[in-house]
């Protein structure tokens, strides 16, 4: 299998997994102080997603590893290659992969091959393309590759902390894929630039230039679209426009980068004066006709056309990928593919024999454009099946929404932890569905531990709940026994303190287990 000439590899299966916390946009620029709209409308946001002290990108990318596997029901010995794309450092020489190495150990599987890959938003297309070059390379022993983009994106106080966001995404990597990637129209483009960068291994925020990094962004684009559109004429014998792809997907920092972006591309049509510009908009657009290309950059008043002609094309061919990005924030190396899932989720077999166009951008710079061709797919890896398994609809409405103070409360924890050593943390994993992993302590050596919840009992100790009185939930809940999977009704599982003493039983009612919900 592995000697022949494979075809059509691609995304075989995807899953995402994001933290059930988040806060709303509306009620952060009321915390703020900012006026309103300024994230809502001027970043485009709606929602952003968060870790707290018991999740990281460690923990978010095993549990999307573990339930990729069992939902698209593939062995863990039938994987070759794994691929991590992070910028989000928890140890300078150890990888992510090496963590997720344990999910294959229980199966003795340790013949996996690849390492992280690592510059800013870019990590999870490097690896994307590592894994799909190496399954059509002479190296492809016949087993699955799996991409994993993991990240959480958070910031000091500032106008860039609405900006953050959380999620990590698993790819099953193959021939025959219901989404291909078409190498042969690629664009990239690298550059050494200050925009975004994180040379503080102290802290987990960044340095951002705001102003110089949209620039950058858009100069990528730019860039990567005229490569793009350079290399499809060569190979197809005709120009290529933006009506010559049915969806196009960016890197998302904030929703309305996503839209300059779009109408940028517009604008580079107009320059090549193709015939997708109608009348009407050349019009429009012909009074900027002698901007240099810096100008056209820092121009308000063209980037406020544009967006106005594009803006029909963008209702059809981008708003429908920007559902997650716009609720969970900016992903970094998940942003990308997480808008892919949106249109996945929106369009699924409505999207087979079409072209979707991918833009992926990294601070410092890396950039590159290409893009995926939809076919059929046969189950369980049908664009049908995918969007059932990443059930993006039930998944946004279970989140919890937490007010922005207690935002700011647990991005001080994380600033506190960052770095640190022989903690434990709270172990709270009352708002974690079952089979999510969570982060238990990190000892005086640094390494971290984790648990599955649901998995194993509750260890006497550990807080499982609270006991409301007059509406205040001021007394805990401690496990005396393991509190687990067939805890019968009538069991004592644990007591509550009170001034610190544990004088008083607590019975079990119901089962407590992984059907208990939080009241």
């Amino acid at each position: 299998m592995a000697a022949e000439r494979v075809k059509d590899v691609g995304i075989l299966a995807m899953d995402i997994y994001f933290p059930p916390n988040c806060v709303l946009q509306e009620e952060l620029e009321t915390h703020d102080g900012v006026s309103k709209g300024k994230y809502t409308i001027g970043l485009g946001q709606d929602s952003m997603a968060f870790c707290t002290e018991v999740e990281d990108v460690i923990s978010m990318s095993l549990t999307v590893v573990k339930t990729l596997l069992k939902n698209y029901n593939i062995d863990p010995k039938c994987i070759g290659r794994l691929e991590v794309g992070s910028e989000t450092v928890i140890d300078k020489s150890k990888s992510i992969k090496t963590w997720l190495m344990q999910i294959f150990e229980e199966c003795g599987n340790t013949d996996i091959e690849g390492v992280d890959s690592s510059n800013a938003c870019y990590g999870g297309t490097a690896a994307l393309f590592n894994c799909v070059n190496w399954a059509e390379s002479n190296s492809w022993d016949g087993r699955y590759g799996l991409v994993v983009c993991t990240d959480s994106a958070v910031y000091a106080e500032g106008p860039a902390r609405p900006t953050g966001g959380a999620a990590a995404i698993a790819m099953l990597i193959g021939p025959n894929a219901p989404i291909s990637l078409e190498s042969k129209f690629r664009g990239s483009h690298m550059a050494h630039v200050y925009d975004f960068y994180k040379p503080d291994l102290a802290s987990e925020y960044p340095v951002v230039d705001g102003k110089l990094s949209q620039t950058c962004y858009l100069m990528a684009l730019d860039s990567c679209y005229k490569t793009f559109c350079k290399r499809y004429e060569k190979i197809e014998g005709k120009p290529f426009s933006i009506v010559d792809a049915d969806s196009f997907v960016f890197h998302s920092p904030y929703n309305k980068l996503v839209q300059k972006s779009f109408a940028r591309l517009y604008y580079n049509d107009f320059l090549r004066n193709c015939s997708i510009v109608d009348k009407d908009s050349r019009e429009k657009l012909e009074p900027y006709l002698g901007l240099s290309s810096e100008e056209s950059y820092q121009s308000r008043d063209l980037e406020k056309v544009c967006q106005q002609v594009a803006k029909p094309l963008y209702d059809t061919k981008v708003q429908p990928t920007t559902l997650i990005p716009k609720q969970l924030g900016n992903m970094y190396t998940a942003s990308l593919y997480a808008a892919f899932a949106s249109v996945v989720h929106n369009k699924h077999d409505a999207l087979v024999g079409q072209r979707i166009v991918m833009f992926s951008y990294g601070s410092g710079m890396t950039s590159t454009m290409f893009s995926f061709k939809i076919n059929e797919g046969q189950h369980p890896f049908s664009l049908t099946n995918i969007a059932s398994i990443l059930d993006i609809s039930n998944k946004l409405e279970s989140r919890h929404v937490v007010p922005p103070k207690k935002f700011v409360e647990a991005l001080k924890l994380m600033e506190h932890r960052y770095g640190a050593k022989d903690f434990v943390t709270s172990q709270d994993t009352r708002l974690l569905v079952p089979g999510t992993y969570y982060l238990t302590h990190v000892d005086s050596m640094y390494r971290r531990f984790y648990a599955v919840k649901g998995d194993t009992a509750a260890t006497p100790g550990t807080v499982v709940g609270a006991v409301e009185v007059f509406g205040q939930s001021d007394y805990r809940v401690v496990a005396e026994t393991g509190v687990g999977d067939g805890c019968k009704v009538g069991t004592v599982v644990g007591a509550v303190e009170v001034f610190g003493q544990s004088d008083y039983r607590v019975v079990a009612e119901t089962g407590v287990g992984d059907g208990c919900k939080v009241c």
